[in-house]
């Protein structure tokens, strides 16, 4: 008896990557259809610790560490520049005022707006789509052309900001639920004294990085840029 037809020998072997092909393609053809993802909100306790490189900007390295406290309605970074013994906080309220200060002086600055809620990302965000950023996977929303951020797709964490200046910061550690004592946040007295204290309205000043000196306001100047336009608005009414 002859042998079949190489052609039949083979046809069997091709049939079953045939079908994987076409199931791959369906599930593709499906995903680009789907709606793209929402971003996750942020915790409403958190603690972390963000390595800022201001390089790109003619800047400098910092190591800040972020408390989150959307509860109290409050929000601390605690700012240590390279080669400082002397850290800044920068503690923000959301009645809109901020303080500045380190070991022997304080500013005092005033916002319209109050600290990010927890989705400041669920409405005008952009959807990027995933790209590989510090070694993870992660989701990219941009907003406003200001801010980009990347969200890790298999735990939903912030991975990283970017900033239209070239600011990265960049999430080493994500605390769900880490909370400050309370006495870390309370401003000196020298932020309430009128030889320390230098209060400004930061929508009359236009606060810029370079103003405010050492310190770094960037994760206030955001404010601005994600809160809605009424909510600013109203702000300036008051």
């Amino acid at each position: 008896m002859s042998p079949p037809p190489s052609s039949l020998v083979v046809l069997p072997l091709l049939l079953p990557l045939l079908l994987a092909a076409v199931s791959h393609a369906t599930a593709n053809a499906a995903g680009a259809g789907a709606p793209p993802p929402v971003p996750t909100p942020w915790p409403e306790q958190f603690h972390a610790v963000v390595f800022t490189n201001l390089t790109e900007s003619g800047g400098r390295l910092q190591l800040i560490d972020l408390y989150y406290d959307w509860p109290r309605g409050r929000n601390l970074n605690l700012i240590r520049d390279q080669l400082s013994s002397d850290p800044l906080y920068d503690v923000e309220w959301t009645n809109g005022t901020s303080y500045f200060f380190d070991s022997g002086s304080c500013r005092t600055m005033r916002f319209p707006v109050g600290i990010l809620p927890p989705d400041w990302l669920a409405a005008g965000a952009v959807y990027l789509g995933r790209e590989h950023v510090d070694g993870f996977d992660c989701h990219l929303w941009t907003k406003v052309d200001f801010v980009w951020y990347y969200e890790e797709v298999a735990t939903g964490r912030p991975v990283r900001w970017n900033f239209f200046n070239g600011m990265q910061q960049h999430v080493m550690s994500f605390e769900v639920g880490g909370v400050l004592e309370d006495s870390k946040w309370q401003a000196p007295p020298r932020c309430f004294s009128g030889g320390n204290a230098d209060t400004a309205n930061a929508a009359a000043d236009g606060v810029h990085g370079e103003e405010a000196g050492s310190v770094d306001v960037m994760d206030s100047m955001i404010r601005f840029a994600v809160a809605p336009a009424a909510a600013v608005a109203a702000s300036f009414d008051q």
